[in-house]
């Protein structure tokens, strides 16, 4: 399998945890592939219309996209353990479009900020940094609940989204005041999955 990849994705980044908690990474082929809003990559689209990274090419030539759809095949294949069985499936799923989402609005959050200031609009600043502590706020209030669960697709979503903060965001102590989240998050980063995919820049 060839996955088209970047150090840098948080997106590209739960499809390796996920490789690494099944036993599947080293038979993912990774190829660097940049992508950028402003300009395709003319080598990906044949692959993936969209551009998008993460990809994943399946030795018959068949491409998967995008993170949720690339980790369930490789949950499938592995013989099932990110998915939980409903109805515990679907509070996997929501805490996964809790933290799928999170990253979402993390990006906008970014771009919006990276803006010369002349042209950045203060009520989307506002707007992002209130639905980002909001969500930091719900994850505190559902950490322990989280912490004493199986590892499973919806912590690796919030787990990703978190370290994204601290990619990211250096500048926003998101640890303040959300003791549980924050000891949820380091064991999250203990993880040999999650250590063998720490995002750099290259």
């Amino acid at each position: 399998m060839k996955l088209h990849w970047s150090p840098r994705s948080p997106f590209v980044r739960k499809v390796m945890i996920a490789a690494h908690e099944l036993g599947l990474a080293d038979r993912i082929d990774t190829v660097r592939t940049v992508v950028r809003m402003g300009r395709p990559n003319e080598a990906l689209l044949p692959d993936n219309p969209l551009s998008k990274i993460p990809t994943l090419v399946l030795d018959d030539g068949r491409a998967l996209f995008d993170s949720l759809t690339i980790i369930e095949y490789l949950d499938h294949i592995a013989g099932g353990r990110l998915f939980p069985a409903a109805p515990a499936r679907f509070e996997a799923l929501t805490r996964h479009a809790l933290g799928n989402g999170f990253l979402d609005l993390l990006i906008l959050f970014r771009n919006e900020r990276d803006k010369p200031a002349e042209r950045r609009t203060a009520e989307w600043l506002d707007s992002f940094a209130a639905k980002t502590r909001a969500t930091l706020d719900r994850l505190e209030r559902e950490a322990p609940a989280m912490a004493a669960l199986p590892f499973d697709i919806g912590h690796i979503a919030i787990g990703c989204a978190l370290s994204y903060l601290d990619f990211r965001f250096a500048d926003l102590p998101w640890r303040e005041g959300r003791p549980a989240l924050a000891a949820w998050h380091a064991e999250f980063s203990a993880r040999p999955s999650t250590r063998a995919t720490e995002a750099v820049d290259d």
